[in-house]
């Protein structure tokens, strides 16, 4: 491989990942924000400065990999929700065809936010008055 060659491989490799991690972040915005969390609050919880949450939601640095899962947790998304943007293909640990009540909690997560809400606060209401 000549210098000309490893120049546009790596070329190619920094668009990519600059894509990546660009996509990342507005994953993360996006989460954040669904949550109803400001950058300061998600930014204490993982005990970064606020500026460092601006610069991994533009995509201009980098996460480092051992956070990932925290903010995962924090921002409830499975990892291929938050790295891919695709909920898990199976759900983890089960076999077999998905319930009713677990196809219908898929859609339902196919849906708009504001239906989102406006299916959980149905829920809430119907759990209360068990």
């Amino acid at each position: 491989m000549t210098m000309a060659d490893l120049t546009r491989v790596c070329a190619a490799m920094n668009t990519k990942d600059e894509s990546f991690f660009k996509d990342l972040g507005a994953r993360i915005a996006q989460a954040r924000k669904d949550r109803g969390l400001t950058q300061q609050q998600l930014a204490d919880q993982l005990g970064i400065a606020q500026q460092t949450l601006a610069h991994y939601e533009v995509g201009r640095v980098r996460i480092a990999a051992s956070m990932l899962p925290v903010l995962a947790e924090i921002l409830d998304l499975s990892l291929d929700e938050m790295l891919i943007g695709q909920p898990p293909s199976r759900p983890l640990g089960k076999r077999g065809p998905a319930s009713r009540l677990a196809q219908q909690l898929d859609a339902v997560g196919q849906l708009p936010k504001a239906r989102q809400r406006f299916v959980v606060e149905m829920l809430d209401t119907v759990l209360q008055a068990r």
